[in-house]
């Protein structure tokens, strides 16, 4: 990859500023003239410009924005890879999302991936490189190269990460032993004393000892629910019993409504019924009496009778006064009133019939409404039947219809009495109930301990696991970093020594021929000696490291990635800088030198390389 040309609308102090670039470019200026600006415009062309301060004082977008707000925040940027694409990217620093073209101008943003958090990632998915992996490799920057007290020791620490990691800013040994820290002060061990993990423990056996104590309370707890809940069933059961009970009742005593009804009819109907019969006995009665009279009539003829009684009236009233003798009179006397008496009695007779004859012709008319009274009246109930039959088959089914087929057992002249035993159960139901209640609440203190003791157990349980399978997490960590140091000890390292030997050989004049990586990081010399690597000058340090660097580029990405190096040699000797100069020119990487003197001018000039010259 090599980056063509750039331009800057407005970037921190730099402002409407075009550059083009070649192989290999010297971009110079006086200090503050905006070199650092300028790399750092680089790095947020491709990445998007850093909204979080990241330990400074003020982020980059804070740092960079243009004080006028007229002025375009915003740059383009053109670059083409190995394989000869060609790509231009244009960004507004405010934005999160470039616009990237192809060399046909026709945009082309939609093809990469897009994060929701850092935008579009068209740089990571073409070369594979993140933000720090490029600034930790391809990139030096003045404040890693700078020679202080503390420079040699930073050095070494660098070159052992690079070894152990492939990243400058990544230590193996460091970052296990921060995770070793983690998993103790974050977790804990079985050795360890007062960790979370520790005490998760003590409490949960405290909680658990609890528990045991309250055990007796707690087997209440399950009975009560299981009683309570059966109880609640029970009176769920026995309620929809009553409401079956109560609608057939209600049923019943519709229905009965309409049997009193009949039963009043029938009752009228039976006295009607007794009353036909008596007229028909009374019929029957003084026929007999009728044919008893015309039988005697029959046998003394009234007339006969009568005309002989009258005529012996006479002869008496005659004898009375005709005859003398005083016992005669008075026998005769006597007789007169016996004639009398008996004529009376045969008439009497006579119309004694006849009354009674006329009273049988009354009952006969009176027996012929009754009768028809009678069939009306049976006519009348049977429909009335008819009507409560079907609308007792109506009622009827529909219960059964809607309680089922196993109600129709209730359904009898019993259901009274059932619906006094449903509501006995019911209340007494409702009595177990109530003092299940008054039981638990005079155990509920204990209970309320329980469940408090239960759910901090389940708590401390959670977080037991929790903090297992953060310990897990922590040692699958480990061992990830392990597979990846010994793969990288196995693939990569020989792969950056071979380099690094071949680099550190160019640098030093063969000098220094070989580095050597194990629990120290040495160097063997033309001679053979091993020397520890502290135990070298800051110089040749620094030499190692630019080597090691170097070394790593090529391991970092397919891609052949632009080595920007910022104020890089400002403490190298001529003659170190001459040798490391020719080193990299030969490379076939882009390089991009930021100085603020002439002296990398005059030594390329020297060693005659070519290379574009940009001012600031």
């Amino acid at each position: 990859m090599k980056i063509k040309k750039i331009k800057i609308n407005s970037y921190g102090k730099l402002n409407n500023k075009e550059i083009n670039l070649n192989n290999i470019n010297l971009i110079y200026g006086k200090n503050e003239s905006g070199k650092s600006t300028l790399l750092n415009f680089i790095m947020s062309m491709f990445f998007g410009i850093n909204k979080n301060k990241n330990g400074k004082n003020i982020s980059d977008l804070e740092k960079y924005t243009p004080w006028n707000n007229n002025e375009e925040f915003s740059g383009k940027l053109e670059y083409i890879t190995d394989n000869n694409n060609e790509y231009k990217i244009y960004r507004e620093f405010k934005k999160k999302n470039p616009e990237i073209y192809d060399k046909n101008d026709i945009e082309i943003s939609n093809q990469f991936t897009i994060d929701k958090k850092n935008g579009n990632q068209f740089f990571n998915d073409q070369f594979n490189v993140s933000r720090e992996m490029l600034s930790s490799t391809v990139i030096t920057e003045q404040k890693e190269v700078e020679l202080d007290e503390n420079m040699q020791g930073k050095l070494l620490q660098k070159i052992a990460n690079i070894t152990e990691s492939g990243d400058e800013e990544i230590s193996y040994k460091s970052a296990v032993n921060k995770i070793n820290k983690l998993l103790l002060n974050e977790v804990g061990t079985e050795k360890s004393q007062e960790r979370p993990l520790n005490i998760a423990e003590k409490n949960i056996r405290e909680y658990t000892n609890k528990l045991n104590e309250l055990k007796e309370y707690n087997n209440f707890n399950y009975q009560y629910e299981e009683n309570n809940n059966k109880l609640l069933n029970n009176l769920k059961e026995e309620e929809n019993k009553n409401k079956i009970l109560n609608e057939i009742n209600n049923y019943l005593n519709n229905i009965e409504k309409d049997k009193n009804e009949i039963i009043i009819k029938n009752n009228i109907l039976n006295e009607n019924i007794k009353k036909f019969n008596k007229n028909i006995e009374k019929n029957v009665k003084n026929d007999e009496k009728i044919e008893k009279n015309n039988k005697k009539t029959q046998k003394n003829n009234k007339k006969e009778i009568i005309f002989i009684l009258l005529f012996l009236i006479i002869f008496n009233l005659l004898g009375i006064i005709f005859i003398n003798n005083l016992i005669i009179k008075i026998i005769l006397s006597i007789l007169i009133p016996i004639y009398f008496i008996i004529i009376f009695k045969i008439n009497n007779n006579n119309n004694s019939t006849d009354n009674t004859e006329e009273k049988n012709n009354e009952i006969i008319i009176e027996n012929n409404l009754i009768e028809k009274n009678i069939n009306d009246q049976k006519n009348e109930i049977n429909i009335l039947k008819n009507k409560l039959n079907e609308k007792i088959n109506l009622e009827k089914n529909k219960i059964i219809n809607k309680y089922g087929s196993e109600v129709n057992e209730l359904f009898d002249d019993n259901i009274n009495l059932k619906l006094k035993i449903n509501e006995r159960k019911i209340n007494d139901i409702k009595l177990e109930l109530h003092k299940l209640k008054i039981s638990k609440e005079n155990i509920e203190p204990k209970l309320e301990k329980i469940i408090e003791y239960k759910e901090a157990l389940e708590f401390e349980k959670e977080k037991y696991l929790e903090l297992k399978n953060k310990a897990k997490i922590f040692e699958m960590t480990k061992n990830i970093l392990d597979e990846s140091y010994q793969e990288m000890k196995q693939n990569i390292l020989p792969k950056l020594n071979s380099k690094f030997n071949e680099n550190i050989r160019d640098f030093t004049d063969n000098k220094y021929t070989k580095l050597i990586v194990g629990d120290t990081i040495k160097v063997e010399m033309d001679t053979g000696k091993i020397i520890d690597l502290d135990s070298l000058s800051t110089g040749t340090i620094e030499q190692v490291y630019m080597a090691l660097r170097l070394s790593a580029i090529d391991e970092l990405s397919k891609e052949k990635l632009p080595i920007i190096l910022d104020e890089a040699f400002a403490y190298y000797d001529d003659e170190r800088m001459e040798k490391i100069l020719e080193k990299i020119s030969k490379l076939n990487n882009q390089i991009i030198i930021l100085t603020c003197t002439n002296r990398e001018r005059k030594i390329l000039e020297k060693i005659g390389v070519s290379f574009e010259y940009v001012e600031l």
